[in-house]
C-alpha cells in the first residue's frame, strides 16, 4: 500500500521526515521504538492496519527520529533534549500547536520529558509498552542489570545488518502475522537503521533515567501493554503509572511486545476511548499551565567583595557591566530566560538540560578571560510558573547546587545528568551532600570543562 506524502521538518540543520494521515479532530503525534521508517511501515500489511486504526479518530503525525528511517544520518545518538526539539519542529512544520502525544517503547522516554517540559503543546499522553529507565537500581530492582544490557547490545550490533537476526527481531517487535508480513517487516527493519546506528541508540538509552520527571506530568495519562511482554516492560509500566499523577494503567491479555491482529482492537480501543473521553470531558483545555518541568541555572562571581576592593568602584562598576553583557549573550545564544539578576549573581531558566550546561559551561570559560570566576550550578524539577518569575523547591535546590561549587566549577544535581544522555557532555562524581534546607542527600556532579 502507498503511504500519505513524506516531507521534512528542518531542525538544528537536520531533516527530520514525517507524514500526516487522516482527519480527526484532534491531533495526535506517533513518538516511534527503537527504529521506524515511515515510508516502509506502509508496506506491512499488519502496520498498515495499526497506523490506520490511530488515523480513524484522530490527525495522525508520524516521523522517524533523527538518525533512522527517512530521516537524516547524524553521528552518534540523538539526545532526549535533541529529539524534543524534533518533536516540536514536525508540530510546527504540520500545522499542530497542541496535540496528544504516544510515546512507544524507546520513544516513551521522551514522550514523558516533553509532557513534563511542554505541558502547552501536549493534551493528553499515551504511554505503551515503554518504561522510565533500563538499568537496575538499589530503588529501581526491575532494571536489567548492566552486563546482561551491554551483551545483547553487542550481539544487536553484530547481528544487526543480517536476514536471520533482522527476521527475529521482526518476529519479536512486529506484528507480522503472516509471511508477506514477515518479509516486509525484516526490510523495514533493515532499512530502518545501521549497525552503528543501533549500537549508539543503544549506548544512549543505557543512561536514560526519567523517573524523577513522572510527578511533574500533570496531563490526562494512560498507560497500556500487553500483560504477557516482557517482565521488566511489564512492571515498568505499572511503576509510571503509580507515580504519574491521576495515570491510567490499561494491561490487555495478549503475548508480544507489540499489538498483534489478536489483541489489536483492545489495544487501540482502549486508545480511543481513553483520549476521546479525556477531551470531552475538558481536561484537555482547563489543564493547569502554571508547572512545567525547568532546569535551572545559578552562577556568581567568586571572590566579588575581595576584587571590588582591590580595583575600586569605577573599575569593578565597569568590569561588572562586561561581565553581565557576556552572560547575557550566553542565555540568549542558548535559549535561556534570564528570571532575576541580584548584583553578581544570575538566575536563569532553560527548557533543556544539555543547553543549560553548555551556556554554564560558556560563561565560566568566558568571564575567564575577564579575569573572573564564577560557580554555577543547575537543577532539573518541578517549577511554579507565575509573571515572569519561577518558585517551589526545585529553585531552592539549584541555588544549593550552586553554592557547592568551587571556582570555575560547572555542578549539576543527579537529575540534570540523568537527562542528557547522547549528548556527549562528560561529567567527574563529587559524591552525596547535604544541601541546606533540603532533605535528603543528594549526589552531585562537576561538568567537565575540557
Amino acid at each position: 500500500m502507498a503511504g500519505p506524502e513524506t516531507r521534512y521538518a528542518r531542525s538544528g540543520g537536520v531533516n527530520i521526515a514525517y507524514q500526516v494521515v487522516g482527519d480527526g479532530p484532534f491531533d495526535l503525534v506517533l513518538v516511534p521504538g527503537f527504529v521506524s521508517n515511515v515510508e516502509l511501515a506502509w508496506k506491512i500489511p499488519d502496520r498498515v492496519a495499526y497506523l490506520s486504526r490511530l488515523a480513524s479518530f484522530s490527525r495522525l503525525i508520524l516521523f522517524d527520529k533523527r538518525g533512522t528511517g527517512m530521516s537524516d544520518r547524524v553521528a552518534g545518538a540523538p539526545s532526549l533534549e535533541t529529539r524534543m526539539d524534533d518533536v516540536r519542529a514536525v508540530m510546527d512544520a504540520a500545522g499542530s500547536t497542541r496535540a496528544a502525544i504516544m510515546g512507544v517503547s524507546e520513544g516513551g522516554p521522551m514522550s514523558l520529558l516533553f509532557a513534563a517540559t511542554y505541558p502547552e503543546r501536549v493534551s493528553a499522553l499515551v504511554v505503551y509498552a515503554s518504561f522510565p529507565r533500563i538499568l537496575w537500581a538499589p530503588d529501581y530492582p526491575i532494571g536489567q542489570r548492566e552486563e546482561e544490557y551491554e551483551r545483547d547490545s553487542r550481539e544487536q550490533e553484530e547481528r544487526w545488518g543480517t536476514e536471520e537476526y533482522v527476521a527475529e527481531v521482526s518476529d519479536h517487535y512486529s506484528s507480522a502475522s503472516d509471511d508477506e508480513s514477515r518479509r516486509a517487516s525484516v526490510e523495514f527493519f533493515r532499512q530502518s537503521a545501521s549497525p552503528g546506528a543501533i549500537a549508539a541508540l543503544n549506548e544512549m538509552n543505557k543512561y536514560i533515567d526519567v523517573r524523577h520527571v513522572l510527578p511533574a506530568i500533570h496531563l490526562p495519562t494512560l498507560v497500556v501493554n500487553l500483560t504477557e511482554d516482557d517482565p521488566f516492560n511489564v512492571a515498568a509500566c505499572r511503576y509510571m503509572a503509580e507515580r504519574i499523577p491521576g495515570a491510567q494503567l490499561v494491561e490487555i491479555p495478549g503475548r508480544g511486545h507489540v499489538p498483534t491482529l489478536a489483541n489489536f482492537e483492545p489495544i487501540f480501543g482502549a486508545i480511543e476511548d481513553f483520549l476521546r473521553r479525556s477531551r470531552q470531558s475538558g481536561t484537555w483545555d482547563d489543564l493547569d499551565r502554571d508547572r512545567v518541568l525547568a532546569t535551572l541555572l545559578f552562577t556568581d562571581i567568586v571572590g566579588s567583595t575581595a576584587r571590588s576592593a582591590e580595583i575600586g568602584d569605577k573599575r569593578w562598576r565597569e568590569l561588572l557591566a562586561r561581565h553581565h553583557e557576556l552572560v547575557r549573550a550566553e542565555l540568549v545564544h542558548y535559549r535561556g530566560q534570564e528570571l532575576d539578576t541580584a548584583g553578581d549573581g544570575f538566575f536563569a531558566r532553560f527548557d533543556g538540560p544539555a543547553r543549560a550546561i553548555r551556556c554554564a559551561r560558556s560563561i565560566v570559560e568566558g568571564v575567564h578571560e575577564l579575569g573572573l570566576e564564577v560557580r554555577a550550578g543547575l537543577h532539573t524539577g518541578e517549577c511554579e510558573l507565575f509573571e515572569r518569575k519561577v518558585g517551589g523547591i526545585a529553585v531552592s535546590i539549584g541555588a544549593r547546587v550552586a553554592a557547592e561549587a568551587g571556582p570555575n566549577e560547572v555542578l549539576v544535581s543527579n537529575t540534570v545528568k540523568d537527562l542528557v544522555a547522547g549528548s556527549g557532555i562528560e561529567f567527574a562524581d563529587r559524591g552525596s551532600h547535604e544541601l541546606k534546607g533540603v532533605p535528603g542527600e543528594w549526589r552531585l556532579f562537576a561538568v567537565d570543562l575540557a
